[in-house]
């Protein structure tokens, strides 16, 4: 039985934390080839640290001369992506940083399976929601990417110039009967410009900001604050600590609160089932949610490398669910085509649509227009309703 009275933390990370400017690189170059071939095959890995950005992988497009033309590009999309995030610092500027770029041509044995439609990979993926939040997410997470994500808004308008891009958010918070109802503790860690700057000060400047984003009520007298509890921190991003795609696969997704198959998103396109299947396997918790199915929903999908149909689909309702789990077990079969092609096609994942998902989470934001975020949508839970 699930506990109903606990305290659960999770965390986040800022865009300019090194591990997500890797995710950032990686899925911008993704997109680059997205955009000039939707059938683009692209499996990019980045490491940076002090004054170097290294890009490697596999990639390929319908020809050499077009997978040259793009490599011609890497530089600039590298320097544009650490531009945006904002670093130009003395020892990691987006103008002097040396970009290394080791990206050559997909495996002609992956290359074989994956155009007979099957997985690219074997492996597990997971899908979860909750009705604990709006979003259908668990609350720490949804509220620790939102804490940052404001924090690099008023940096970057420039109401807060003092800010730097490198941050970490984590949120323990408490529950009752099942829901949250209380932070107990707040720890915030944010570069900053000047070594004069104390931890009380970039408490009085951060403080705000975390007040406005946490629903009212959940702030108390008696919650924790440790606002950068190691003192200074002015330097940060790849200069203070190595980054490397794919190292922060619990903030990408639920925070912990769900299972995790393993694999990570960033700098992998669509025909890798890491990336669109744990996209569609989230897709399909939030409907069975949404669909009043149950009131927290865990999915698992399973495949084999080459393989198209899914080998399992798991559904566990952790006691919430109104009909039976092998009930909307079939539902999800019967409702979405869960084959590599199938959840490309029925979530538009084949477009330049992924350097958006490198902060600040994958799941839990609004469905965008030109199909960003299409793994969001709730448009499925007549067709779940009906099936069970």
């Amino acid at each position: 039985m699930s506990r109903s009275n606990y305290t659960f933390t999770s965390e986040s990370v800022s865009e300019g934390h090194p591990d997500k400017l890797c995710d950032r690189v990686s899925d911008a170059i993704l997109d680059a080839f997205l955009a000039e071939e939707p059938e683009a095959r692209v499996a990019c890995e980045t490491f940076a640290t002090t004054n170097r950005v290294v890009v490697g992988g596999e990639v390929g497009l319908s020809t050499k001369d077009k997978t040259g033309a793009m490599m011609e590009r890497i530089d600039a999309i590298v320097r544009d992506c650490v531009r945006d995030i904002g670093y130009e610092q003395k020892k990691f500027h987006w103008e002097k940083i040396k970009v290394q770029n080791y990206l050559h041509e997909q495996s002609a044995h992956i290359a074989a399976g994956v155009d007979r439609d099957g997985a690219g990979d074997q492996g597990i993926m997971f899908g979860y929601a909750t009705r604990e939040t709006a979003e259908f997410m668990p609350a720490p997470i949804q509220y620790s990417h939102a804490i940052l994500r404001r924090l690099a808004e008023v940096r970057k308008s420039g109401a807060e110039p003092t800010l730097g891009p490198d941050a970490k958010s984590q949120l323990s918070l408490r529950y009752v009967d099942g829901k949250p109802v209380e932070v107990t503790s707040i720890v915030l860690s944010t570069q900053h410009t000047s070594k004069k700057q104390t931890s009380a000060m970039i408490r009085e400047i951060v403080e705000p900001y975390i007040r406005e984003i946490l629903p009212e009520g959940w702030i108390t007298e008696a919650t924790e604050w440790h606002v950068n509890p190691t003192g200074i921190f002015v330097i940060g991003g790849p200069d203070g600590d190595a980054g490397l795609t794919g190292r922060k696969i619990i903030v990408d997704t639920y925070g912990g609160a769900a299972p995790h198959g393993g694999g990570a998103f960033s700098g992998k396109d669509p025909t890798k089932v890491d990336r669109s299947a744990a996209y569609a396997a989230r897709y399909l918790a939030k409907n069975v949610v949404a669909a009043g199915l149950a009131d927290r929903c865990c999915l698992q999908v399973s495949y084999a490398i080459g393989v198209a149909k899914p080998l399992s689909i798991y559904v566990d309702t952790y006691g919430t669910g109104k009909v039976e789990a092998h009930q909307i077990e079939k539902a999800v079969e019967a409702c979405m085509d869960l084959t590599p092609r199938g959840i490309r096609t029925h979530l538009g994942l084949n477009r330049p649509i992924y350097a958006r998902t490198s902060a600040y989470g994958h799941f839990g934001r609004a469905p965008e227009a030109d199909g960003g975020f299409s793994w969001e949508r709730t448009d499925l839970t007549e067709a779940l309703a009906a099936a069970v």
